[in-house]
């Protein structure tokens, strides 16, 4: 069989070949544009006992356009789905058999042809480009993928591999769906032009440390600015904007590896009275020491004797092992990819790791309580949680609030009717 499929016949004979596992990838209308905005244009699909891949051509100048209606069909036929990023294919097609072969920290960089580099150059603002490069083009592109990555697809598939595909890719996958609501006047001015009434953040899951990071468009959504008045281009659909905040999270975190319970919910107060300064003074003190290492002068609290003892305990561990494996996530920290190790940044890899996954967690839950509600989460920065709420939903912040309890973490909340929080009259 050619290799080009663009009619319904064609589509019968690859759906009645008992292929079972394949590698997929999909060619957008346009690469610059968010997929939760976008369109296919054309699905690569390469059964791995197959000699070759196929294109089932959606929509593009070149073919006839014929399969539309039946690709669902034919996808839905693969037990599994290897992928090199379920995240955005999700947008596309909400396949329970994708399963991403390229997990963090791995970052691939699709290759390019000079036909795909010319006219990204010259019409990157057309929609609809990649519907006028040849379709042999981004065949050739897909192929070369594939020949990438074919090999981690029999790679042993670790906890972390099950984590992220199960939960990770699901979650941000989610978080993107929803998009923010934006008053286009005012977001034009701070960042860019948009024709839409929301905007789609995109995370980027592939970081040094799997802490993800959030921009678009050059759009840095993980950190916008508070004082320049950016953040009043975004407003709720609903009745208003709710952000819980976790508090003292990384001093929690902690806490909960070494088994340390705190005496009052307010976890600063509590080390003030061990330090015996003010509040913000120990706020620093607190965050330097976990990040830097134990002042001789606080060794003697039990807290940071507990913390001592796990850092040295973890980097015996990683130097004696090779690798140190993250609880919750259960990704690997090796020793041979990592340079300049210390015991405390080896400490802080880890708590950053477990950030990620418990929030990972948290936001797992929250994506099972809001399902079939109006009030959607629209946006998590690290400790942060943006919801765009309706009021008409009373007995649902309690709900989201449980699951900060359910993972001992206590939270402080703000509201407003633009992500300013400005006050309204």
């Amino acid at each position: 069989m050619y290799w080009l499929i663009e009619e319904q016949e064609q589509l019968e004979v690859l759906l009645n070949s008992g292929y079972k596992e394949a590698f997929i990838e999909i060619i957008p209308f346009n690469n610059n544009i968010h997929p939760a905005q976008n369109n296919v244009s054309l699905v690569y699909i390469r059964p791995l006992l197959a000699s070759k891949g196929y294109m089932l051509c959606i929509y593009h100048s070149e073919a006839l356009n014929g399969v539309n209606t039946h690709v669902n069909t034919i996808l839905q036929k693969f037990d599994k789905l290897y992928c090199r990023d379920k995240k955005e294919i999700l947008h596309y097609f909400p396949l329970k058999a994708l399963y991403d072969i390229n997990p963090p920290p791995t970052t691939y960089i699709p290759p390019t042809t000079p036909t795909h580099d010319l006219y990204y150059r010259q019409h990157s603002d057309n929609p609809e480009l990649n519907l006028i490069i040849p379709i042999v083009k981004h065949y050739e592109v897909c192929e070369t993928i594939f020949r990438d990555l074919k090999a981690n697809i029999n790679i042993e598939k670790t906890k972390y591999y099950e984590f992220f595909n199960n939960k990770v890719s699901v979650v941000f996958n989610a978080i993107e769906r929803n998009g923010i609501r934006v008053h286009n006047e005012t977001f034009s001015g701070y960042f860019h032009e948009i024709d839409s009434e929301y905007t789609h953040t995109q995370y980027n899951l592939r970081t040094t440390t799997t802490r993800p990071s959030n921009k678009f468009k050059n759009v840095n959504y993980a950190a916008l600015n508070k004082e320049n008045g950016c953040r009043k281009s975004f407003i709720p659909r609903n009745s208003k904007f709710v952000e819980i905040d976790i508090s003292a999270y990384h001093p929690s975190l902690a806490a909960n590896l070494i088994d340390y319970n705190f005496t009052t919910s307010d976890i600063h107060s509590h080390f003030a009275a061990l330090y015996k300064v003010d509040y913000k003074k120990a706020k620093e003190l607190t965050f330097k020491q976990l990040y830097g290492g134990v002042f001789k002068n606080y060794k003697h609290l039990e807290f940071f004797q507990k913390i001592e003892k796990y850092v040295g305990d973890n980097w015996s561990k990683f130097e004696s092992e090779g690798y140190i494996e993250c609880p919750v996530s259960g990704y690997i920290y090796k020793k041979e990819k990592l340079d300049n190790m210390n015991p405390q940044k080896l400490f802080n890899y880890v708590l950053q790791n477990l950030e990620t996954s418990t929030n990972v967690l948290i936001l797992w839950d929250m994506c099972r309580i809001l399902r079939g509600y109006k009030t959607k989460l629209v946006l998590y920065t690290y400790d942060s949680f943006l919801f765009d709420y309706d009021e008409e939903e009373v007995e649902l912040l309690e709900k989201i609030r449980n699951v900060f309890e359910k993972y001992k973490l206590n939270i402080k909340e703000i509201e407003g009717y633009d992500y300013s929080f400005r006050k309204t009259d």
